[in-house]
């Protein structure tokens, strides 16, 4: 099971990232004010990342990567780059799969 960390930036800014059962970090936030902002954060990733609708996947010079957009379009997650479309594609499936059900815990 995936495990979302919350952790506080060197600007203050808090993030979050979402990593899968081996510990990889498959999805990360960008910068919220308050520490309730960044659980809002999340709980919209867990409740986005069913549909892989809200998934928008970016190709470029061999590079492969995908955000999470939440239902306003507003980005709410953004991906490693990949070297393969195969790669983003897990990359996506391991969201769609950790993020529903994942434990939240704090740096």
């Amino acid at each position: 099971m995936g495990k979302f960390q919350i952790f506080q930036g060197k600007n203050g800014d808090y993030y979050f990232r979402l990593k899968a059962s081996n510990g990889q970090i498959i999805l990360a936030s960008q910068g919220y004010k308050s520490k309730q902002g960044c659980k809002g954060g999340i709980t919209s990733v867990q409740k986005n990342a069913a549909s892989d609708a809200q998934f928008e996947r970016k190709d470029g010079d061999g590079k492969f990567s995908f955000t999470l957009k939440a239902a306003n379009k507003e980005v709410i997650g953004t991906s490693e780059v990949y070297t393969t479309k195969a790669a983003r594609e897990n990359g996506v499936a391991s969201v769609m799969k950790n993020a529903p059900g994942a434990d939240i815990t704090e740096e």
